[in-house]
């Protein structure tokens, strides 16, 4: 990607990986498993078997409900990755597809501002496996810790990110997903500010026929559409979540913290003003008649509330936080906005060639069949595996 250099205030990121352990501090060595194929680990109390090519040392960097994430060296290639870990990855139907989804997503994918997935390692016998060990280019921080800690923060940097983060949805759009979850967390970067968008669990294929009604988006970054349970949206909502990100940036804090779905559209409406009856002309029914019922709130002066931010960046954030998604921005339009104009250039901002198919999703698979499913994907990364 062709951009200038940040200037000398690039701030170093707020949570780096631990640093290798002093000898004094030396973890038990590796179980050698499966004659030497797999080495196993004791992560904080947590087994993890990965092939013996992922070299110590070994260290965790993140937590969470799907599993532990460590940071590794893959010995044929010299490269730092991170190695997730999803344990259970086949107890419920919904999170086996949500891996799936991950995966297949991402193997599609190939762009600068999209995580990249390196290895899917495959488990040491076909049927009996539980785990999956998903590998991933490894990155130093994500964009809630940047926002969230006491780092500076220039203009610079955040039209820098606003800029990557557009460019990566324009390509993730281009391949007809939806993200679905767009959310600093989700926004990955390393020391020299480079941004990738990742977890893809929740995204989904455009299309007019699906009704699309599973659990999306965190709430404070939640289109309208989604809060008032609209069922054909579009990639408008990705836009939506996009314009709070960036506020967030500014403010240091969320712009639309909603304590539940009532409040969340309280918080929007009174920043935004009630729609207009033209505005409400592509949402459900049930929708317009809870509008209608809300006590009208006049639109407040973006200028007025937000005077520390540039006029040019507040034009762009309410051209994304309009209330009627036929109204919202594209990403293709933000990028060509006077905001970005330092940073847009349309020769350097690919499309993805081909629409990614999500047959798979259409189908009632058991969670032996997706079990089977990412397998193959497994065998598809290590051809050499596939007799093994």
């Amino acid at each position: 990607m062709n951009s200038d250099p940040l200037p000398p205030e690039t701030p170093a990121p707020a949570e780096q990986p631990p640093p290798p352990p002093s000898p004094a501090a030396e973890p038990a060595p590796p179980t050698p498993t499966h004659g030497g194929r797999f080495l196993q680990y004791n992560i904080l109390g947590n087994f993890f078997e990965v092939t013996a090519k992922y070299k110590p040392p070994i260290a965790p960097i993140g937590k969470g409900a799907y599993g532990v994430v460590c940071s590794a060296v893959n010995s044929e290639t010299n490269q730092l990755v991170a190695i997730k870990k999803i344990a259970n990855a086949f107890a419920n139907k919904i999170d086996a597809k949500r891996t799936l989804r991950e995966i297949k997503i991402l193997r599609h994918m190939e762009h600068e501002n999209v995580v990249a997935i390196r290895d899917i390692i495959p488990p040491p016998q076909r049927g009996t496996f539980n785990d999956v060990y998903l590998v991933y280019e490894l990155m130093d921080t994500d964009l809630h810790q940047i926002i969230h800690s006491n780092q500076a923060l220039s203009e610079q940097h955040r039209q820098y990110f606003l800029y990557q983060i557009l460019r990566g949805l324009k390509y993730v759009h281009s391949a007809k997903v939806l993200h679905r979850d767009m959310k600093p967390s989700n926004l990955i970067l390393n020391t020299n500010c480079d941004l990738k968008i990742c977890d893809f669990g929740l995204a989904r294929v455009t299309s007019e026929t699906d009704f699309m009604t599973e659990y999306v988006v965190t709430r404070w970054y939640r289109a309208p559409e989604l809060l008032l349970n609209s069922h054909g949206y579009t990639s408008a909502i990705d836009v939506w979540s996009v314009g709070c990100i960036y506020m967030e940036m500014v403010n240091r804090k969320p712009l639309f913290p909603g304590r539940d779905q009532v409040h969340q559209l309280r918080l929007l409406m009174e920043l935004i003003g009630t729609p207009s009856e033209s505005d409400l002309e592509s949402f459900h029914e049930n929708g317009k008649k809870y509008i209608r019922k809300l006590p009208p709130y006049k639109r407040q002066s973006f200028a007025e509330k937000f005077p520390h931010v540039p006029p040019l960046a507040l034009d762009l954030v309410e051209k994304m936080l309009a209330f009627d998604p036929r109204k919202r921005i594209t990403v293709e339009n933000a990028l060509k906005h006077p905001y970005l104009k330092s940073l847009h250039d349309i020769d350097d901002e690919p499309v993805c060639t081909k629409p990614f198919n999500d047959d798979f999703e259409q189908k009632d698979l058991t969670e032996e069949q997706i079990k089977e499913m990412i397998y193959q994907e497994a065998i598809a990364c290590n051809p050499q595996c596939q007799n093994i």
